[in-house]
Parts: structure tokens; C-alpha cells; sequence
């Protein structure tokens, strides 16, 4: 049977690095390649009820052993795309065998390298094998990782009769990476009772909480004058841009914070003399934190209103919400997961995801749907890799949960 590297190490090979800009779904063609494959992938492996619809979400059945039909029926999802942060064409990934905790050599010709001296999660892995980039592009274990441990394991189920489990329905979504990858998600047509994203990062995590997130860009008009005659005259958007940001606390940003501490974070500033504007997104654990937060963003701009009359406007959208809302009522999933993972030999690592998953939206539209590791490491960069063992162990830990599901 295909190995979980083997399918990993093809499936790195599709460019699926998404665009916001594009406007489309999925947001850019190589998904839609990628997707494709992977359907006629899931034919060949004899799997029903197999759709691929326009807007590039695959999904299939394993049905369940015969006498467990009406066995809670479980997901496993995954996304098509990797992140636009990096370069995702001609990924060329090689395997470190034996990992000895040096420095690794990425690329001689420009000299980038892995170190524990910058990366020391790397020293955890010490005597795996690892999969790492060339230094030119990012990786992709995000989240091809967790397309190859779902459909390697549902193999392995199929290959394995004696193994008894429910209906299984997986699911492959474009455009998780841009935030859009629940949007066109059919949770009805997935008729699962709950999911897990196979989209974590080191062995171990399983999430149930993430940020409440939501995006504000304020505006600030100004009044351009010659700056010869400007004198009582001339309002500076850029200026006043740079009081307000200021005015938010200096500690409350990503590089200040950790664990479940929240943050505003300045993510452009775009503007001249006659008008600027700042975009800021606004994260954090804590519902009532999350509103006071937006709250302090549209006081702020009260202040700069009230000493330049007219010149702030502000427009907050918010994105998403923390899914512990919606997983706590049901929480014995996450005791399964917990003993799937310890059936695997994992220890379970329960963790506030400090961003978004697809798993967050889905869970407000019906589906609950933690997270669970996928095995990589450094995201969304040429520093990312993966460790072959962790990889074999997720694949474990969805099969033990498949068993499990439908022993309750």
C-alpha cells in the first residue's frame, strides 16, 4: 500500500498556493489540478459517493463496516491550498535520515540553514527522519500533510476489514489559507455528526479553541497644502496615522504575546498627505476581551476626531469566532481524539490555536470541528519541514478514531 511519505512527497509536487486577490473559487487553478488528482485518486481506491464540485470541494465515503450503519458518522477534513506567504511552484523536498541535531543545509548556493540555534523544536526530533525544503520555497506539509494521512488511513481501513468502524466522510476545501475555505463548505451534503481538521501543527496538539478574529482599517483624511504656505493650513493624514497608532498599547501586538494573550496587529499602512489608512487585525481568546478590544479602536478614533474634526473613519468586519463555544456542549469528541492518540502512542497536547482553522467556521455552521496535528513545523516558510514519524502517527490516530467512534 502507498505509504503516507510516498503520497506526501507527490503531493508537494502540485502547486496550490492561494491568492485573495482573485475574487474566485478556489482562488487560483493549481486547486482545482490538485483537487482533480486526488478524486481520481479517491476512484481508484474504491471509495462512493465521490463529488467534486466547481468551486474545487472534494469529498468522499468510506461506508461502514456492515452492521454499523448507524454508527455516529465521522469526518476528516484537510485543505488544497498552501499559503500565499511563500512560493509553493517547484517544491523540491528532500528527506534527512536520522536526523543528528546539527545545523541542516538547505541550499549551499545561498546558504540558507535549518538550525536549532534559531529553530530548537528541531533538537525534539533527534534521531527522525525529517523532510525538509530546498530553501527556495515553502514546504507544504500545510496541510498536504493531512490530505496524505486521511486518504493513507482510509486506505488502510479499507485494506483492513477486521478493523470495524462507521461511515467515514472526508473532505478536501480550497482556500483555507485566505480565510475561505468554510465559506462554500456544504456542511449538509457532508451529512457528517462531527469532524476533525487534520490541519495542527507538532505531534501531539489537538485544538479546540482559536482567536476571535476580526479586521479594521481607519481611515484618515487630511488636506494637502503647499508645505511653504502650510502654516495652519495643511492636515497630514500620515501624521495623524502614526498618533493613532501609537495610542494602542505597545505591548499588545504579536511579537509581545504568547499563549492566550490577545493583540491588535498593524498589518499595512498605505496613504500620502491627503489620506491614509491603516489596517489592523484584531485577535484574541476571550469573547468580552474581543469586543472591548474593537470598542478601543473606534474610541480611539473618537479622540483623533475630536481634535481634527471629520478626519477618522473606521470599518470593523468581523472574520471569525472562537469554536470552544460550540465544542464544549459536545466534548466527548475531544475525549475521543484524546483516546485515539493515546491508543496511537501519542500524548495528547491540548492547545489554543493562536489563529483561525477552517475548523472554527464550520463549527459555527453546524459541523463541530477540532483540530488535530498534522506533524509540521515553521509554516508558511522555507524553514518549514516535517517528521516522517509524526506523520505515520497521525495517520494512527485518525484509524484509532474511526475504530473508536464506533464502539460508543
Amino acid at each position: 500500500m502507498t505509504s503516507v511519505v510516498d503520497r506526501f512527497l507527490q503531493y508537494v509536487k502540485f502547486d496550490t498556493q492561494s491568492d485573495e486577490l482573485t475574487n474566485m473559487t478556489p482562488s487560483t487553478p493549481g486547486q482545482m489540478i490538485f483537487a482533480q488528482h486526488l478524486e481520481q485518486e479517491l476512484r481508484q481506491l474504491g471509495l462512493t459517493e465521490i463529488s467534486l464540485d466547481d468551486n474545487g470541494y472534494l469529498m468522499a465515503t468510506l461506508p461502514a463496516t456492515p452492521g454499523l450503519e448507524k454508527a455516529p458518522v465521522v469526518g476528516f477534513i484537510a485543505h488544497l491550498d498552501t499559503s500565499p506567504d511563500a512560493s509553493g511552484r517547484h517544491v523540491s523536498p528532500r528527506i534527512v535520515e536520522n536526523y543528528d541535531g546539527s545545523d541542516i543545509v538547505l541550499n549551499r548556493e545561498t546558504g540558507i540553514t535549518l538550525s536549532p540555534s534559531e529553530f530548537p523544536e528541531l533538537k525534539d526530533y533527534v534521531g527522525q527522519s525529517l523532510i525538509v525544503t530546498d530553501g527556495n520555497t515553502l514546504l507544504g506539509a500545510d496541510d498536504k500533510a493531512g490530505i496524505a494521512e486521511i486518504i493513507t488511513a482510509i486506505a488502510w481501513l479499507k485494506e483492513h476489514p477486521e478493523v470495524k468502524h462507521g461511515k467515514i466522510r472526508i473532505a478536501f476545501n480550497p482556500d483555507e489559507e485566505i480565510g475561505q475555505g468554510a465559506h462554500k463548505f456544504d456542511v449538509d451534503r457532508f451529512g457528517a455528526d462531527w469532524a476533525y481538521t487534520m490541519d495542527g501543527g507538532a505531534i501531539g496538539e489537538l485544538e479546540y479553541e482559536n482567536f476571535n478574529a476580526a479586521v479594521a482599517k481607519v481611515t484618515f483624511h487630511g488636506r494637502n497644502v503647499h508645505p511653504g504656505s502650510a502654516k495652519h493650513k495643511m492636515i497630514n493624514s500620515l501624521r495623524i496615522a502614526t498618533q493613532y497608532a501609537i495610542m494602542l498599547p505597545r505591548w499588545e501586538t504579536p511579537e509581545h504575546t504568547e499563549g492566550y494573550e490577545g493583540f491588535y496587529h498593524l498589518t499595512s499602512i498605505e496613504g500620502t498627505v491627503e489620506q491614509t489608512v491603516l489596517t489592523y487585525i484584531i485577535r484574541d481568546h476571550d469573547r468580552d476581551r474581543f469586543e472591548r478590544r474593537k470598542k478601543e479602536l473606534e474610541h480611539l478614533a473618537r479622540k483623533i476626531n475630536k481634535e481634527f474634526p471629520g478626519c477618522a473613519e473606521i470599518e470593523i468586519r468581523d472574520q471569525y469566532y472562537n469554536m470552544r463555544e460550540k465544542i464544549e456542549p459536545v466534548m466527548h469528541i475531544i475525549n475521543l481524539a484524546e483516546e485515539a492518540m493515546r491508543a496511537a502512542g501519542v500524548e495528547p497536547v491540548v492547545v489554543p490555536i493562536r489563529g483561525g482553522t477552517d475548523g472554527a467556521q464550520l463549527s459555527f455552521k453546524g459541523l463541530p470541528c477540532p483540530n488535530i496535528f498534522a506533524g509540521g513545523l515553521n509554516f508558511h516558510g522555507r524553514y518549514e519541514f516535517v517528521p516522517i514519524p509524526s506523520m505515520e502517527k497521525a495517520t494512527k490516530v485518525i484509524v484509532e478514531i474511526a475504530r473508536l467512534a464506533a464502539c460508543k
